[in-house]
C-alpha cells in the first residue's frame, strides 16, 4: 500500500479503487497463508473501533485473529481528513460502491462468491437479481444466522465451517459494525474463503432492498442524511448521537503512519517446565501467582489444583499471603502443596495488602497473575492471558468468569462517574442497556463475547506485566473495595490499556462479600474515597450525593440497615471494616491453652491457626492431646510450629484434661475443644481475666454458625438463645479458663461427660463470668437426628453430674425460663420445638453402647455466590466484630470422642 493514516485511532490504508479490487480479486484466486478482511471505515467504524470505543485496537491485537486487514476509506468527513494529513487527495471507496464491480469481475474469473448476513427476503431477492445481471457467477452459498447463533463460538464455527464446505473464495459479511469486523477477525481462517467483505448494507443494496442515495447527493457528502430519511429509526441513533462524538475523535485522533504497523516484541524465554509442581523461590518464572485468602479452607485446595494444570504450558510460581485465617487455610495450604510459597500477613490487613505482602516474595517472573481463592481457572486460560499481554501490549488482562451454573458473570465496568453514580441508583442492575454514560456495569452481551479494551474490571482476576505491578503497589488505604478501580485507574494514567480476554475462563465457585449491612457501608463510603482521591472537592460532593441517593432508595432493604446513616455521617466511617493486626505480643498475658483431640484431623488445623504463631513466639504454650487417636490428628498439629502434641492411649477427654495439666506448667489455662474456632483476641482476654485477683473462671462469648442448619435447628436455638441460664454458665462454649486458686477447687478432672458442667457449678456467680469479648464459634448438629443424638449425651452428663452431687435436676427451672422467653408467635413456635426437643433428648438419655458423635456439622458447606453490584467480587475476609460469616468455612465440628460438645448444657 502506497500510504496509511490513523483516523480517530484506527488505521486506514489509502488505495485508489482499482488497486484495491485488484488486492481482493487476486487475494480470492490465490489466497495466502491467511485470509484477507476487508472493512470499510466510516463514523460508525470510528465509534466502534476508534480511540475510546468498546472495541479499540481490537483488530490487530488478537492472538486468535485468523486474518489480515485491509481498512478502506469511507465517508466524506474521513476522505477530507486524510486530505489534511497527505496533502494528497484520495477517493471513498464505500462498500456499496465495490460491490457490484467485484461481482461482475468475480463472474468473469470463475470465482465462488458466498453472502453471509440480510435476511431471507433479502437473500431471494438477491438471487433473482444475480441470475438476471450474473447468469455466469458462482454462488457457494447463502447464509442468515441470527444474532443467538453469532454470539455462539459453536454456532459461529458450524457456520464458518458449512460456508468451507461450499467453496466459497469472496464473501460478503453483512452482519453491521462492529458484529461483522468482530466475527471475521475471529473466524475467517475456518472459512476457507481467500476474502471477506465487511461492507455492511451491501446484501440489501445489491438486492435492492435499499435505495442508493443520487449521484449528487453522495458527492457532497449528504449520503447519511438520505439514508437517515429513509430510515430515521434505525439510524438516528447511529448519525445523530454517536455521529457528532466520532468526529470529533477524527478531527482530534488523527495522524500519518508507516506503511506497515510496528510488529509487536516478542516474549522472554520462558523458564524450565515442572508440569504438575510450582516452581520455588528461585529462578525465573513466567507467573507469579498470588492470591490472597482468609477463612479459604474450603476453597483453596480447588483453585492451586486447577493451575497445576496450568504448569504444563507455563511456569507457576505460587504465593499466598494468608490474612490470619482462624479455619486453618495456611496449615492446609502448607500440608498439601508444600511446594506453594505460603505466609502469614500478620493479621487481617485487607486485599491491597495482601496483594503487596505476596509481591515482595514474587522472585523474577514477567507476568503477575491475582486470584480470588475461590476461583477455578480452566485449563489453557492462563496461557491464553499471557498470549494476548503479549500481542495487545497491554499492562492488563483480565479473563471472563463465570458463576457455578456456567453462567456469565457480569465483571466488566466504566470509570466511576457522577452521572453513571445516579443511573446506578436509579436502575441499578434493571435497563442493562442504558447509555454507557448512565451505567458503570456493562450489561451488553456482546462486550463479553470479544477480546477489546476495558477501563476496569473486578478484581478477582487478573494478568499484569511485571514492570507495571512493580511501578503500582495497591492502595492499601481502601481495605476492601475500590482498591481494584483505583489500580486500574493508576494503569491507565501511565498510559497502559486494560483488556479482556473471553478465550481465558474461570469459574466463581462461592464465597463472596456477602451483603451485610457493615460490608454495604464500606462499599459505599469506599466509592466516595475513590472520587475525593481524583476529583475536585465540588465533583466529589455531587459524587456523595448521588451515592446518598442510592442509599435512601434502598434503605428498606435488611442489607442496607444503617447504610444510609453510615453515608451521611463521616465521624462514623473510621469505624468501618478495617485491617487488624494479631494480638500484640507485648500486652498478651503468658498462661497455657490445652486441646484434647480424638480423631480431630478434619477440624483440628482450624482450631491452631490463630494459635500457633502466639505459641511460636513463646507467648502463650499450646498443648495438643491425643487421646486415643487412630488418624492422623497428632501428625497434622505437629505441623504447626511452637504447639505441643502429646500422645495418650485411652479415649477419654478427662484424661486428655489430665494429661494437657500434667505438661503445663503456667497459669492460667483455657480448656479448648478441638473443633471451636477462637481468636488470639478472645485468648487474651479470657487469660487477662483470670489473671491474680481476679476472676477463677471464664469463658467467653459464643456465636453459633447455623449455616445449612435445618429448619428445626433454628427454632431450637432461637429459644436457646434466649435463656439466661445458657448466657451466663461455663457451659455451651467448648472453651473455659480457669486460675490457678481456680482450679484449686479440685484435684483432677473426673471421668464425666459433662466436664463443662463440673467446673461451673464449682463456682458462684461472682467467681465466674462470661466474658464479653470477640466470640467463639460453634456450629451445632445441622440435623434434628444429630441434634437428637447430641442431647441424649447431655442429659446423660447431666444426670451423672446430678447424681454426683446429689442433686435435682433444673428440669423445672429451664421450663420456667423457657415460657418467659415467649414474645410473640414466632417464639411460641420456637419454644414449642425446644420443649419437644427435650423431651425427645431425654427419653434417649439412658445408658448407650457407643458415644453419640454429632457428624452433621463436620460436612462440608455449600457454596455462595459472591455479592455483585459495584464490589470487587473477591472473597472477603470476615471484619472482627461485625458478626459477618467469615468466608469459606467449612460448616464442620462437633465436641471430640468422649467429650461434651459445646451444647452440652442443663436442658431440663
Amino acid at each position: 500500500m502506497a500510504d496509511k493514516v490513523v483516523l480517530g485511532g484506527t488505521p486506514v490504508d489509502l488505495v485508489d479503487p482499482e488497486a484495491a479490487l485488484d488486492v481482493i480479486l487476486d487475494r480470492a484466486a490465490v489466497p495466502g497463508d491467511r485470509p484477507l478482511a476487508v472493512a470499510s471505515v466510516n463514523l460508525d467504524h470510528l465509534h466502534h473501533f476508534g480511540t475510546g470505543g468498546r472495541w479499540a485496537g481490537t483488530l490487530h491485537a488478537d492472538p486468535a485473529s485468523t486474518a489480515d486487514w485491509l481498512y478502506l476509506l469511507d465517508g466524506a468527513p474521513l476522505v477530507a481528513q486524510s486530505r489534511r494529513l497527505t496533502r494528497r487527495h484520495w477517493p471513498r471507496l464505500a462498500g456499496s460502491d465495490l460491490a457490484a464491480p467485484l461481482l461482475a469481475r468475480a463472474e468473469d474469473r470463475g470465482l465462488r462468491v458466498g453472502f453471509l448476513g440480510g435476511s431471507d427476503e433479502s437473500h431471494r431477492l438477491l438471487t433473482a437479481k444475480i441470475a438476471r445481471e450474473h447468469p455466469r457467477l458462482r454462488v457457494a452459498g447463502m447464509w442468515s444466522p441470527c444474532r443467538e447463533d453469532l454470539a455462539s463460538a459453536e454456532e459461529s464455527k458450524r457456520i464458518a465451517g458449512s460456508i468451507a464446505s461450499s467453496g466459497a473464495q469472496i464473501l460478503f459479511v453483512g452482519l453491521g459494525k462492529p458484529r461483522q469486523e468482530l466475527w471475521m477477525d475471529r473466524y475467517a481462517g475456518l472459512t476457507g474463503a481467500g476474502v471477506l467483505l465487511g461492507f455492511g448494507a451491501a446484501v440489501d443494496f445489491l438486492a435492492g432492498r435499499v435505495s442508493r442515495a443520487p449521484q449528487w447527493v453522495s458527492d457532497h457528502g449528504l449520503e447519511w442524511g438520505f439514508r437517515l430519511a429513509l430510515e430515521p429509526r434505525r439510524l438516528a441513533g447511529r448519525y445523530l448521537v454517536d455521529g457528532p462524538p466520532a468526529y470529533l475523535k477524527l478531527r482530534t485522533r488523527s495522524c500519518t503512519l508507516p506503511p506497515t504497523l510496528p510488529e509487536h516484541p516478542a516474549g522472554g524465554v520462558p523458564a524450565d517446565r515442572t508440569p504438575g509442581r510450582f516452581t520455588g523461590p528461585e529462578g525465573l518464572a513466567d507467573v507469579a501467582v498470588v492470591i490472597v485468602t482468609y477463612n479459604s479452607s474450603r476453597d483453596i485446595n480447588g483453585l492451586l489444583a486447577s493451575l497445576r494444570v496450568e504448569t504444563r504450558d507455563l511456569t507457576l510460581r505460587v504465593l499466598v499471603a494468608d490474612n490470619s485465617s482462624s479455619d486453618g487455610t495456611l496449615g492446609l495450604v502448607r500440608r498439601r502443596h508444600p511446594d506453594a510459597i505460603a505466609f502469614s500477613t500478620g493479621g487481617n490487613l485487607g486485599y491491597s495488602a495482601g496483594i503487596n505482602a505476596a509481591m515482595q516474595r514474587a522472585g523474577d517472573a514477567a507476568t503477575v497473575l491475582v486470584l480470588n481463592p475461590d476461583l477455578r481457572v480452566e485449563e489453557g486460560s492462563l496461557k491464553t492471558l499471557q498470549l494476548r499481554l503479549q500481542a495487545s501490549q497491554a499492562g492488563a488482562v483480565v479473563p471472563r468468569l463465570l458463576d457455578p451454573s456456567g453462567a456469565l458473570s457480569p465483571t466488566l465496568r466504566r470509570e466511576p462517574s457522577i452521572t453513571r453514580a445516579v443511573g446506578d441508583a436509579l436502575l441499578g442492575r434493571r435497563a442493562g442497556n442504558r447509555p454507557a454514560w448512565l451505567a458503570t456495569s456493562d450489561f451488553d452481551a456482546e462486550s463479553y463475547a470479544h477480546p477489546h479494551p476495558v477501563q476496569w474490571s473486578t478484581g478477582a482476576a487478573l494478568m499484569v506485566r511485571r514492570a507495571v505491578a512493580d511501578a503500582l503497589p495497591w492502595d492499601e488505604s481502601y481495605f476492601l473495595y475500590s482498591e481494584e478501580v483505583d489500580f486500574f485507574r493508576r494503569l491507565r494514567m501511565l498510559g497502559e490499556t486494560v483488556w479482556y480476554e473471553p478465550a481465558a475462563t474461570m469459574t466463581h465457585v462461592g464465597g463472596g462479600s456477602g451483603a451485610a449491612p457493615e460490608l454495604n457501608a464500606l462499599l459505599a463510603v469506599n466509592s466516595v474515597r475513590y472520587i475525593r482521591k481524583y476529583h475536585s472537592a465540588a465533583y466529589a460532593a455531587a459524587f456523595h450525593g448521588a451515592v446518598v441517593l442510592s442509599e435512601a432508595l434502598r434503605c428498606w432493604k435488611a442489607d442496607r440497615k444503617g447504610v444510609l446513616w453510615t453515608v451521611l455521617n463521616e465521624h462514623l466511617w473510621a469505624g468501618l471494616p478495617g485491617p487488624t493486626t494479631g494480638a500484640h505480643v507485648d500486652d498478651f498475658p503468658h498462661g497455657a491453652v490445652i486441646i484434647p483431640a480424638h480423631n480431630e484431623s478434619q477440624v483440628i488445623a482450624r482450631t491452631l491457626e490463630p494459635l500457633a504463631p502466639l505459641a511460636a513466639a513463646g507467648v502463650i504454650d499450646v498443648f495438643v492431646v491425643c487421646n486415643g487417636c487412630v488418624d492422623d490428628t497428632a501428625e497434622i498439629a505437629r505441623g504447626f510450629d511452637g504447639v505441643t502434641v502429646l500422645e495418650i492411649e485411652q479415649a477419654s477427654k478427662s484424661a486428655a484434661l489430665n494429661a494437657g495439666d500434667a505438661a503445663a506448667t503456667v497459669w492460667p489455662r483455657l480448656y479448648l475443644d478441638a473443633d471451636i474456632q477462637i481468636t488470639p483476641t478472645a485468648v487474651r482476654d479470657v487469660l487477662a481475666s483470670l489473671a491474680p485477683g481476679g476472676l477463677l473462671a471464664a469463658r467467653p462469648a459464643v456465636r453459633f454458625d447455623l449455616e445449612e442448619a435445618h429448619p428445626l435447628i433454628h427454632a431450637y436455638y432461637g429459644t436457646r438463645l434466649r435463656l439466661p441460664s445458657a448466657r451466663s454458665g461455663l457451659w455451651s462454649a467448648g472453651a473455659y479458663g480457669l486460675s490457678e486458686r481456680g482450679h484449686e477447687r479440685f484435684p483432677e478432672f473426673p471421668n464425666v461427660i459433662a466436664d463443662d458442667l463440673f467446673v461451673d457449678r464449682l463456682f458462684s456467680p461472682s467467681e465466674k463470668a462470661v466474658l464479653d469479648v470477640e466470640p467463639v464459634v460453634v456450629r451445632p448438629p445441622r440435623t434434628p437426628g444429630a441434634q437428637l443424638a447430641v442431647l441424649n449425651r447431655v442429659y446423660r452428663g447431666n444426670a451423672q453430674q446430678n447424681s454426683r452431687e446429689k442433686r435435682h435436676g433444673t428440669a423445672l427451672g429451664t421450663l420456667k425460663e423457657v415460657a418467659q422467653s415467649i414474645r410473640g408467635p414466632i417464639s411460641a413456635v420456637n419454644a414449642a420445638v425446644y420443649v419437644g426437643f427435650a423431651v425427645a433428648g431425654r427419653r434417649g438419655a439412658a445408658p448407650a453402647g457407643g458415644w453419640e458423635r454429632d457428624e452433621s456439622s463436620r460436612l462440608p458447606a455449600a457454596r455462595h455466590d459472591s455479592h455483585d453490584g459495584s464490589a470487587s467480587g473477591r472473597p472477603i475476609t470476615r471484619v472482627p466484630g461485625t458478626g459477618i460469616p467469615a468466608t469459606g468455612v467449612p460448616v464442620r465440628g462437633a465436641g471430640p470422642l468422649h467429650s461434651s460438645p459445646p451444647s452440652s448444657a442443663p436442658v431440663g
